[in-house]
């Protein structure tokens, strides 16, 4: 018999002063038996940093990932179902990414492992054709830091400011400072 998810919720208040983004988002997340609570948190940042201000072009929402092979982490389709944004956590083979930049008009990627720079130095010469892929490194420390918030219903508050991430839980707090690894657009 297959092990199932372990369900947790998640309501998220998001202050994004870089965006001019706020919001309250409830989440209803798979935890995989294949995943950590670092990698279900990574998800949870993924959604805060690219939640779009408002859903007159669809909204982003999570999606099978890990269950279904065929799909990312979390998503944005419009309204006709074109995928605006592919957001994936980890650390996938290129293959996967070129899949990805092919059928999305943006790509996200958010790796966090301490193996995350030995991974990327595989990768890089492999990916410099993307030009819609934004490849982004939580530093390990403060990506396990986050992972310590998880609990199986959480409310977490994130604010964004001038690139660094403030995780809060209302009792303890985790200060989170993506760095950009790839930037296709730019």
């Amino acid at each position: 018999m297959a092990l199932k998810a372990t369900i947790y919720k998640a309501t998220l208040q998001v202050a994004d002063m870089d965006r001019n983004v706020y919001g309250e988002h409830a989440l209803t997340i798979p935890l995989q038996p294949s995943e950590t609570e670092e990698r279900l948190m990574l998800r949870l940042l993924a959604f805060a940093l690219n939640v779009p201000a408002d859903d007159q072009n669809g909204t982003l929402r999570l999606a099978s990932g890990m269950a279904d092979v065929d799909e990312p982490d979390l998503w944005h389709r419009d309204l006709s179902d074109q995928v605006l944004h592919w957001i994936e956590v980890g650390q996938p083979d290129e293959r996967r990414l070129v899949r990805a930049c092919g059928k999305a008009r943006r790509v996200s990627l958010y790796c966090y492992s301490h193996s995350a720079p030995i991974w990327y130095a595989g990768i890089a010469n492999k990916i410099t054709r993307l030009r819609n892929l934004d490849v982004w490194q939580v530093p390990h420390e403060q990506s396990q830091a986050l992972a310590k918030l998880a609990q199986r219903s959480m409310q977490l508050q994130f604010s964004i400011q001038d690139g660094h991430v403030y995780a809060g839980d209302g009792s303890s707090s985790v200060e989170l400072q993506p760095q950009p690894l790839w930037r296709g657009g730019q």
